[in-house]
């Protein structure tokens, strides 16, 4: 076998899906329509909620990845190893409280809340699920964010199940998850973040 081979091209195309739809997008983009919702679809406060929740939710977490990759902490910005996505997960619930506070003295819409708590405990569920099984991170937040979308705008938005099936393929294909894994991130994104929001919007 030559190593030394151009990866195919479903491979190449699966590396690009995994950072264009990774977490870390879909939270921003996530956070863009639930505000846009929650602000009576005014532009000004629903940029400054969707920074806040930018900031907090993804790009400080982004931030963590990254160092601990280039430090050697763990194997690439998404962590390869199940062992050593803890103390990344336990950072970023602790960024993820800190905005969820500021939100709260702040004063954001009650739906920009629900998305937080509904963030918090998918990172709380995988945190836990994660210390004996790699559960797929990225099929968890897509498909929450599907089903947060469609709680809010309506069924139509059920389209986006298919791009949380690309997440799914995309992940396996890069060998990070297998099936199972990624099957039972696409079913907790809506049964755990989806519940949660729900019930708090």
């Amino acid at each position: 076998m030559d190593v030394t081979a151009e990866p195919s091209l479903p491979l190449r195309a699966a590396r690009v899906v995994t950072e264009v739809l990774s977490p870390i997008v879909i939270v921003v983009a996530l956070v863009l329509a639930v505000a846009w919702q929650g602000t009576g679809y005014a532009l000004v406060p629903t940029l400054a909620w969707s920074l806040l929740v930018a900031v907090f939710y993804s790009a400080i977490p982004m931030v963590i990845l990254v160092r601990g990759a280039r430090r050697g902490r763990w194997g690439g910005h998404w962590v390869a190893e199940r062992e050593r996505r803890f103390v990344p997960f336990l950072l970023s619930l602790g960024s993820a409280l800190v905005g969820l506070v500021i939100m709260l003295v702040g004063g954001a819409p009650r739906v920009v809340v629900a998305l937080a708590w509904s963030m918090i405990t998918i990172v709380v569920a995988c945190l836990v699920i994660t210390r004996w099984w790699k559960v797929s991170v990225h099929a968890t937040v897509a498909s929450g964010a599907a089903a947060t979308i469609v709680l809010l705008y309506g069924p139509w938005y059920l389209v986006l199940v298919a791009g949380v099936a690309l997440v799914c393929w995309a992940r396996v294909t890069v060998a990070a998850h297998t099936v199972a894994q990624v099957v039972v991130g696409a079913l907790l994104g809506p049964i755990v973040g989806g519940v949660v929001f729900l019930t708090l919007r």
